[in-house]
């Protein structure tokens, strides 16, 4: 499990840039650099009205990764010690970002 550092504060999940779904998919099949990485999980909290799935944010959290040309993928799982998802007032998961993707 990695810890995630998750600076997209609208998505319905964040808590204090923490992740309080539990774990999370990041998407990008065929990425060659973070930017063609985002985070498929994301949820706007302004759209749709949803609750935290989890009382309390978890600094570690499990990811399924889709990013098959990143370094840290194996088996579609994420094995990065900390991962950073960005996206500063992102309206759908494709406005945010895997920052700690490294291509191979």
């Amino acid at each position: 499990m990695a810890e995630l550092k998750c600076s997209v504060t609208n998505c319905g999940y964040n808590n204090e840039n923490c992740c309080c779904k539990g774990d999370i998919t990041v998407g990008g099949k065929c990425a060659c650099t973070s930017d063609e990485t985002c985070c498929e999980s994301f949820r706007d909290s302004q759209r749709d009205s949803y609750m935290n799935a989890l009382d309390r944010p978890c600094k570690t959290i499990s990811i399924d990764c889709e990013a098959t040309n990143c370094v840290y993928n194996k088996d579609l799982r994420c094995y990065a010690d900390h991962v950073d998802i960005s996206g500063c007032g992102a309206a759908d998961c494709k406005e945010t970002l895997c920052n700690t993707f490294k291509e191979r």
